[in-house]
């Protein structure tokens, strides 16, 4: 084809995804479609109020002279501010546009009371109150009741709640929680006396189900077929089998780490995240690490060794300064947020172990994940980590760089480095269903194919129990038992040392710029990019680094001449026939012992140089 005939093959397709996006309609769906089994808004079951966070604030914020790590950790964690969360409110816009009540997915989890107690409707959030901005409040976890009532251990007043559920949830996930209809605080303890609240001793709020109910994400509008592809299911009716493993997936982290070493049998981890314990196996004994110190300040107390710090810290190190900058008026508290920030940068240099080789003429970088669930995890559109190498010389001037990250325009130039991410599409069906082009896309109601996951699996990772759960690499392979991934990067002879360094981001620019231009019921997506590029747009987070020196290694001049010629190419031949005659090491490019046809394809690569 002629390079105008490409051109207009070119503009002909661009103008067919333009006009198809233009056309663009929402999926003609009910509310229904989106419902999830527990307690329900507008049920027969009357709820209480839902005390707001800041009466909590009272006891548990501090007594003048200590900062207690209840309180004030949450505040500071993205579970205070997932309501305010503006990458939140622009991707709830789309959600709504792409389908309709399709938000309803998103706000049962970022902001639970005002979804129980019916703002939730309309689902782009516009009915809720202030109070319901505080996400995933103290009021949330403290109501919600173990769906499976355990004789003898589950408060007894929890098997009365449960009969009036129908249906009750089959599995953690989806948002599907049970709360407690009366303003009764719960938790792991059974020594609470004193409080100025009621209490009742849950041990469910130890257990990681907790945290599963709203950390295993599914999309309902879809059923999943035997040959494993999604079809849009009766978008008037709930989903007709109502497990989440038949929906498709749009976060898995709670059965990832089901799957992990660290939910079977726990993982002695040496003090890198629980806090006072050793052997950590909880999603809590990570994001809630132990600590030694006083809950509140009411008088009676006890000092507790195992007292769970409310960090919840994640990988969003970012956010709080969005947030800051658009609620002044909630009483967030800059060190408080700054703090959080903070703890979530710790807990991302936490995450993964960067080490470095040389192997010839090759640098191998090696990312061990040290996590309990992929590297990285959780909602996928635009989250990412990526390897950057730099070589330099002896006097330390940069020769080469991979990965680079134009800070500037949050630009990263992807092609010659390792970038671990998900990202998702739609297939040829739900496109013509949707006149949404097909292929990859941030329309994360409407998407229905995983295209890439080469994210890291954790320790005790088998394909199996991964590909089970709707979470087995895409794009990638790992074998059963890794829980790290290699990549190797070719060096320059005038290199004399490498810096490597693992970055991670929540945000890509790519995803704040589809949040910005698609929406077009609102201003949430022009109030995100706008905060985006105040707040340094989403600065990466540096995980890790590590330096290394490097050796000599071949390049290919056999005989020292200083130019990679057709005299190399006869003495690479006798090397293939004996290694050890002279010259056969600058000929070894892989440094394995001897020469062959790897080392033949090097000496290409370099002919003439």
């Amino acid at each position: 084809m002629s390079r105008g005939g490409r051109i207009q093959l070119f503009l002909s397709t661009l103008l067919a995804t333009l006009t198809m996006a233009l056309q663009a309609e929402p999926v003609q769906t009910e509310l229904e479609a989106f419902f999830q089994p527990g307690s329900q808004p507008n049920s027969e079951v009357v709820y209480e109020a839902f005390r707001p966070s800041s009466n909590c604030r009272n006891c548990h914020f501090g007594n003048g002279d200590e900062v207690f790590v209840i309180y004030a950790n949450w505040l500071g964690s993205m579970m205070a501010q997932a309501g305010r969360d503006p990458v939140f409110h622009a991707s709830l816009a789309i959600a709504n546009q792409d389908a309709d009540f399709a938000g309803d997915i998103c706000l049962r989890c970022h902001t639970a009371t005002g979804w129980i107690q019916g703002r939730s409707e309309p689902t782009d959030g516009s009915a809720l109150l202030p109070d319901d901005f505080d996400g995933v409040s103290c009021s949330v976890c403290h109501r919600m009741v173990d769906p499976d009532f355990k004789t003898g251990v589950s408060p007894t007043i929890d098997e009365e709640i449960l009969a009036d559920i129908n249906p009750l949830p089959i599995s953690p996930g989806g948002g599907n929680f049970v709360l407690d209809p009366a303003d009764r605080s719960r938790g792991p303890y059974n020594d609470v006396f004193n409080a100025g609240h009621s209490w009742l001793h849950s041990p469910f709020h130890r257990t990681a189900d907790i945290c599963g109910t709203c950390h295993d994400v599914s999309n309902p509008l879809f059923l999943q077929q035997p040959d494993g592809t999604y079809i849009l299911t009766n978008t008037t009716q709930p989903h007709p089998t109502g497990n989440k493993y038949d929906m498709f997936p749009l976060e898995r982290t709670y059965s990832e780490w089901l799957n992990s070493a660290y939910a079977n049998g726990g993982v002695d981890a040496n003090g890198r995240f629980g806090g006072n314990i050793t052997v950590v196996s909880t999603c809590q004994d990570c994001h809630m690490p132990k600590t030694t110190g006083l809950g509140c300040f009411v008088p009676g107390t006890p000092i507790r060794s195992d007292l769970p710090s409310h960090d919840f810290a994640g990988g969003n190190a970012w956010a709080q300064d969005m947030i800051l900058n658009l609620f002044p008026d909630d009483n967030l508290f800059p060190d408080v947020m700054e703090a959080g920030k903070q703890r979530a940068v710790s807990m991302l240099q936490r995450a993964g172990t960067l080490e470095l080789t040389q192997q010839g003429n090759h640098l191998n970088t090696r990312i061990i994940n040290e996590t309990g669930h992929k590297l990285p995890t959780g909602y996928p559109e635009g989250r990412r980590m990526w390897i950057n190498v730099q070589l330099l010389d002896s006097t330390g001037q940069l020769l080469r760089e991979f990965g680079r990250y134009d800070q500037l325009t949050a630009v990263l130039h992807a092609g010659d480095t390792r970038v671990y991410e998900t990202r998702l599409g739609i297939d040829e069906t739900v496109a013509t269903a949707t006149n949404q082009p097909p292929g990859e896309s941030f329309h994360f109601a409407l998407n229905n194919v995983v295209i890439k996951d080469n994210r890291i699996p954790p320790r005790g990772f088998t394909n199996s129990a991964f590909r089970a759960v709707q979470a087995a690499p895409v794009g990638a392979s790992y074998a059963d038992g890794q829980h790290s991934d290699d990549t190797r990067f070719r060096l320059l002879p005038s290199a004399a040392s490498a810096t490597v360094r693992l970055f991670y981001q929540t945000a890509s620019r790519e995803f704040i710029t589809f949040l910005r231009d698609e929406n077009t019921t609102n201003d949430a997506g022009d109030v995100l990019f706008e905060q985006w590029e105040l707040t340094g747009k989403s600065p990466p987070v540096r995980m890790a680094t590590a330096t290394i020196d490097l050796e000599p290694y071949a390049g290919g001049d056999g005989n020292g001449d200083g130019v990679v010629n057709l005299t190399d190419y006869a003495q690479l031949v006798d090397c293939q026939v004996e290694f050890g005659i002279p010259d056969c090491q600058s000929l070894d490019f892989d440094a394995d012992g001897d020469v062959d046809l790897v080392d033949f394809g090097e000496i290409q690569i370099v002919f003439g140089r």
